[in-house]
């Protein structure tokens, strides 16, 4: 946005747009023009599970700067760092996104997606109706602990790199390595495709 005002307008009411607004302007645009591919690991087990994902791709969709892009199959797996007969089993699914939102944004609505579906964070692992996790961001990598960028325990989950694989075969973990190469070095007991359920892609 670039604009020339003439030292003296015909409407007096017309005022000179600040340089600084013109400024934020342009940079708001290039942003929307210019969204950025991302990432989320999707997992609940508790309720009905099947919906309580379907409403979190729901929900980032409507979602204002998001695009949901791919739904991966759905894959019931077992419990993560726990005795795997101490809670039910999970449904996990990873979504890619397109989206204009930075990172620190998306996270706050990764949260609110939780706090909807009453998600309670208590015991490290406990069990939960929805997790949002950002796996990734357009190759971001940060070390911030509010948000660490790759997910730091991404590259060694089945029940995300299996998912993910499936929407996107060419996909890189950033720092450490494509998708492809890092389920050969993973274990994927207890990970199972669930062909009699599916997630909706957003129309």
């Amino acid at each position: 946005m670039t604009a020339e005002w003439p030292e003296q307008s015909a409407d007096p009411t017309v005022q000179p747009v600040p340089a600084s607004v013109v400024a934020a302007v342009d940079a708001a645009d290039s942003t929307l023009q210019n969204p950025k591919t991302a990432v989320i690991a999707l997992g609940g087990n508790l309720g009905n599970r099947l919906e309580n994902l379907q409403g979190a791709v729901d929900a980032l969709e409507d979602t204002p700067g998001v695009r949901v892009k791919a739904v991966s199959p759905v894959y019931e797996t077992e419990p993560w760092g726990v005795d795997p007969r101490s809670q039910p089993g999970y449904f996990n699914a990873v979504v890619l996104i397109r989206t204009t939102l930075p990172p620190a944004s998306l996270l706050e609505r990764a949260h609110a997606i939780e706090e909807a579906y009453l998600r309670v964070r208590g015991e490290r692992w406990g069990p939960r109706t929805i997790d949002v996790d950002i796996v990734a961001y357009q190759g971001a990598v940060s070390d911030d602990p509010a948000l660490t960028l790759p997910h730091p325990r991404a590259h060694e989950r089945a029940f995300v790199l299996v998912p993910w694989y499936d929407i996107d075969p060419a996909a890189v973990v950033p720092g450490r390595g494509p998708v492809a190469e890092l389920l050969a070095t993973v274990d994927r007991q207890g990970v199972q495709r669930r062909d009699d359920v599916e997630l909706r892609l957003p129309e």
